[in-house]
């Protein structure tokens, strides 16, 4: 069965999931924003089969989250680097991490200590907050319906 596209879903997330939301995508922007730039590299660090990689680089960058950059003599060399679409992933990947750390941590190492390069603090764990900035879960919202002024549907 062909899983169904969702480009034109009012969905925001199915619409995003379309554009990064595979394992090898995601993976491919997380190394981006390790300062990985190069094909070669990108394989080294991922151990990704040159095929599979060379289409998930050419999506996202066809999706603008990623631009391909002439770096060598006569088109021969070329990085990848984050496009500030993609610079915008920056907290949904630090999110999955977070929740990746609480319930799939790894057995033997500790989860990576990531810190605030200008005052040497840790990352706060992330949270989605109210207009007043207090934490809400998702007990504590609704999706209000465009359509229908008034009406609401819980969210979870």
């Amino acid at each position: 069965m062909a899983r169904k596209r969702f480009d034109d879903s009012n969905c925001s997330v199915a619409r995003a999931l379309n554009q990064v939301g595979d394992w090898w995508s995601l993976l491919i922007v997380l190394q981006a924003m390790y300062g990985t730039r190069r094909f070669v590299d990108f394989q080294q660090e991922l151990g990704i089969a040159k095929n599979i990689l060379c289409d998930r680089l050419a999506r996202l960058v066809d999706n603008g989250v990623l631009k391909k950059v002439e770096v060598g003599e006569h088109g021969s060399r070329f990085e990848y680097r984050l496009t500030e679409k993609g610079r915008d992933l920056f907290p949904v990947v630090i999110a999955l991490r977070q929740w990746g750390d609480k319930w799939n941590p790894a057995p033997d190492d500790a989860p990576l200590d990531l810190r605030d390069r200008a005052t040497g603090q840790p990352v706060q764990t992330i949270q989605v907050h109210n207009a007043d900035g207090e934490p809400i879960t998702v007990r504590d919202v609704f999706v209000a319906d465009a359509q229908t002024p008034g009406s609401k549907k819980d969210f979870a």
